[in-house]
């Protein structure tokens, strides 16, 4: 256990984080990790991605990820696993499932990192990931019919459209 608070990269001070060792506060300045009024991370530039699955297969596949500790590790800052409910939102990854998240706080090497995201992707496929949309992934995540019917219908010339939307819509 820890003898005091503790920032999620190893030998950086923990003056940017939030309370910690169950000290009592609202849960907005408990879940995230770094308080508002002061820099995220603190280790500077970096790349980040998550991969959501369900929650029956998170030993499995985590133990599956821990097989590839060692391509990982040398361009990994530092990684987290949550636990998430399920909800009813439509665009949502937890829509109807309870779900782990698999986040990981990359270095910054464009170079190093993507070709790791992708065996990342490929080892953790057969559990039925779905990226976080606003972090780094390399294959089309799946997006729901019905939202891409709605899409088509009302916005048929793709006037909202760009890169991104296309690629989620698979355009």
């Amino acid at each position: 256990p820890a003898d005091g608070p503790r920032h999620p990269l190893p030998g950086m001070p923990a003056d940017s984080c939030t309370q910690q060792l169950g000290v009592p506060g609202p849960w907005y300045e408990r879940l995230p990790h770094f308080r508002a009024d002061q820099e995220p991370s603190g280790a500077g530039d970096e790349l980040q991605s998550e991969l959501l699955l369900p929650r029956e297969h998170a030993v499995a596949a985590l133990r599956a990820l821990f097989a590839i500790g060692e391509r990982i590790r040398p361009v990994l800052h530092i990684s987290e696993v949550r636990s998430i409910a399920a909800d009813e939102l439509w665009l949502s990854p937890f829509r109807g499932r309870d779900a782990v998240g698999v986040h990981f706080t990359w270095k910054k090497d464009v170079a190093g990192v993507m070709p790791v995201l992708e065996l990342v992707e490929e080892t953790l496929a057969p559990f039925g990931p779905l990226p976080h949309w606003g972090k780094l992934f390399t294959r089309r995540p799946a997006c729901p019919d019905d939202f891409r019917e709605l899409v088509r219908r009302l916005d048929p010339d793709g006037k909202f459209a760009n890169d991104f939307t296309r690629l989620l819509l698979g355009e």
